[in-house]
């Protein structure tokens, strides 16, 4: 389950960015690439998150399609299970997108100011 592990991760640098603060979102991108099950991961910080700063914080997730280019120049969304060119057919391509695992943004609470005027 490698979904406990990233959502581990993602966990642990929201609560090193927030700095004691309460997180109440955080937001992520996640290739089609990456072999991550989107509903594990959420599944998995949620359990994760009980008892820290983080516990209730909204989970998002931006799913990023597979996108590959071709040497003919070609540019493309991997809908099938096929790295070949649909103009060329051509087999000599590059992964341009959906291997990402990013975390977008952490929201946190603010302090409440308590000065007085």
């Amino acid at each position: 389950m490698h979904e406990h592990a990233l959502a581990r991760a993602i966990l642990q640098t929201a609560l090193e960015r927030a700095r004691g603060r309460r997180v109440t979102a955080v937001e992520t991108t996640v290739g089609a690439l990456r072999q991550v099950v989107p509903s594990s991961l959420a599944f998995h910080f949620e359990l994760l998150a009980r008892g820290t700063l983080c516990e209730d914080a909204a989970f998002v997730q931006h799913l990023q399609p597979a996108r590959l280019r071709c040497a003919c120049g070609a540019e493309w969304e991997l809908g099938e299970l096929s790295f070949s060119c649909p103009r060329c057919g051509g087999t000599d391509t590059e992964v341009t997108g959906g291997e990402e695992l990013l975390i977008d943004s952490i929201e946190v609470e603010e302090e409440q100011c308590t000065a007085r005027r």
